[in-house]
């Protein structure tokens, strides 16, 4: 898949996506980089260990979080998308699930729109995605936590979110999807959808994990958010066994080599069985 000026080999590696939330409220990093060039500095940091897609972020979407409006949310990203274009060689991803949002991003350089709900909060970013011409994150949510066999019922879902994207002329080649950990999903949910990962191989596409720092890995080792790296490295290891193309993360050089240790076992166990 091509993003930006780059191609990823999404059947044989797991890529790093970093994260900048350039918010006042965001769960773990919340304030930290709303001024430019505190965000501009922790851009070349992650790319300095080894970030391979930066993903920037208006909007806090943590438990409780308040909406702002398309307007606000544009004015917080839009100055950052251009000054990270100007300054560094870097696919950008937009993390947002308004369709205005995405539209003057993409038209500020985003390469990519990475969307919480999945084609199915506003009717329009479908379109906006499809007349970009531009690959896409999609991710699996839901209003209530509330199901009958969760894994069917996700796949189920993303189904939906597949065809949502097919009317619209998305190709399935430009779709990442996402398991959606910590959104409409329980604790025990989440450690469920984390040890099933490779189920979502059904749908033919690549997949992103996005588990990092999350409060799935806070209640289970009783942690705050700043004590989460060692279960966040967990969840990525599990991301490479499991086969997905992308872990979504905060913390850049821990997961870089967790990531190339994970593989070069699974390599070696390849070419022990030839």
């Amino acid at each position: 898949m091509r993003i930006g000026r780059r191609e990823f080999d999404l059947e044989h590696h797991t890529y790093i996506m970093g994260i900048l939330n350039v918010t006042p409220d965001s769960f773990s990093d919340g304030g930290r980089y709303r001024r430019l060039d505190a965000a501009l500095f922790r851009v070349e940091e992650m790319l300095g260990e080894g970030m391979d897609i930066l993903d920037i972020g208006g909007e806090s979407t943590r438990p409780g979080y308040s909406q702002v409006s398309a307007q606000e949310e544009t004015e917080r990203v839009l100055p950052v998308i251009e000054a990270v274009k100007k300054r560094f060689d870097v696919p950008i991803s937009l993390d947002t699930c308004k369709a205005g949002v995405a539209r003057a991003g993409i038209l500020a350089g985003a390469d990519l729109i990475n969307d919480i709900w999945g084609l199915k909060s506003d009717p329009e970013m479908a379109s906006v995605i499809s007349g970009a011409d531009l690959p896409c994150v999609l991710m699996h949510n839901r209003r209530e936590a509330v199901y009958g066999n969760l894994v069917e019922d996700v796949l189920e879902d993303l189904r939906g979110t597949l065809s949502l994207a097919e009317k619209a002329r998305i190709g399935r080649e430009r779709i990442i999807l996402d398991p959606g950990i910590g959104f409409g999903k329980t604790y025990d949910h989440n450690l469920q959808m984390l040890s099933s990962l490779e189920m979502l191989g059904e749908l033919g596409l690549p997949v992103l994990l996005g588990a990092s720092r999350k409060s799935v890995i806070g209640l289970t080792l009783d942690l705050p958010v700043n004590e989460r790296v060692e279960g966040t490295l967990v969840t990525t290891v599990f991301a490479v066994l499991k086969g997905c193309a992308f872990v979504r993360v905060h913390d850049i050089k821990e997961n870089v080599r967790a990531v190339r240790m994970a593989e070069a076992i699974l390599t070696a166990g390849r070419t022990n069985a030839q």
